[in-house]
């Protein structure tokens, strides 16, 4: 004659079969992600009744979880190695990238945060050519400002030409970073104009155009309209981007909030 367990074992069966649930107890090897009503088995549950429970995340919020869902199932964070030196620059006097990489020792498991970047880049510029010389100051990025930094050097002639012996150079904007868009403080209101491809005009002009070399740092004369320039804003050193060199012109005829000079 069968024994008041053998009914209660047989119960909790039938009742558990549809959801697929496995024999053996507890969460051990069973812990899921997220919601997942197959993610279940028959034991004993947190609140001491015995019957369905489970092993995943949403069980904390339903209060179903096996007995032993906080020993089996706790958050492993991602576990890296330290940063690697960084690697060595490309030929001197042009633009390259220098990376370091770190390695993952441990996924991250049981809903723990996801592991963070495993690479870091960054600038990478010789100032000096392998024979000593000194690079031209066409290599690194343009730094512009507004127009108004220079209200009171140029006055334009009463044909609407300059005075001053510069020149204006027009790109045409690719990227740039949020840190534009969301200053708000008086000197760097400026930024807000500056837009994905839109074109820009900006002049150089005594006394950014030193040395008498005939050009502004990194306004890319020498580069082809499809080479990608950098360019970082003054006053506000996360608001950067590239843009593209369409055309060097006498003077410059975009809109004002368009125009900005090389410093």
């Amino acid at each position: 004659m069968a024994s008041a367990v053998d009914y209660v074992l047989v119960l909790v069966a039938a009742v558990l079969g549809p959801y697929h649930v496995g024999v053996e107890g507890g969460c051990a090897g069973k812990c899921c992600r997220g919601s997942d009503i197959t993610c279940a088995t028959a034991d004993w549950r947190m609140d001491r009744v015995f019957g369905t429970c489970y092993c995943d995340e949403g069980c904390l919020r339903t209060k179903d979880c096996c007995y032993d869902y906080p020993n089996e199932c706790p958050a492993q964070s991602c576990v890296v190695t330290d940063w690697s030196h960084w690697s060595g620059c490309a030929q001197p006097c042009q633009r390259s990238r220098r990376v370091r990489q770190r390695h993952i020792e441990q996924e991250p498991r049981n809903s723990a945060d996801p592991c963070p970047s495993l690479e870091e880049q960054a600038g990478c510029m010789d100032y000096q050519s392998n024979h000593g010389e000194i690079c031209t100051q066409n290599t690194g990025p343009a730094f512009i400002t507004t127009r108004e930094f220079g209200k009171g050097r140029t006055k334009p002639d009463i044909y609407g030409a300059p005075l001053y012996p510069g020149f204006c150079m027009e790109y045409k904007m690719e990227s740039l970073t949020t840190h534009c868009t969301v200053e708000n403080r008086p000197h760097t209101l400026w930024m807000q104009y500056l837009r994905e491809g839109y074109t820009v005009c900006v002049e150089c002009q005594p006394p950014a155009m030193r040395n008498h070399s005939g050009s502004c740092q990194g306004d890319g004369q020498e580069s082809n309209s499809e080479e990608l320039l950098h360019w970082q804003a003054v006053g506000n050193s996360g608001c950067r981007g590239t843009w593209k060199k369409v055309q060097r012109t006498a003077y410059c005829s975009c809109p004002h909030v368009h125009s900005f000079l090389f410093i």
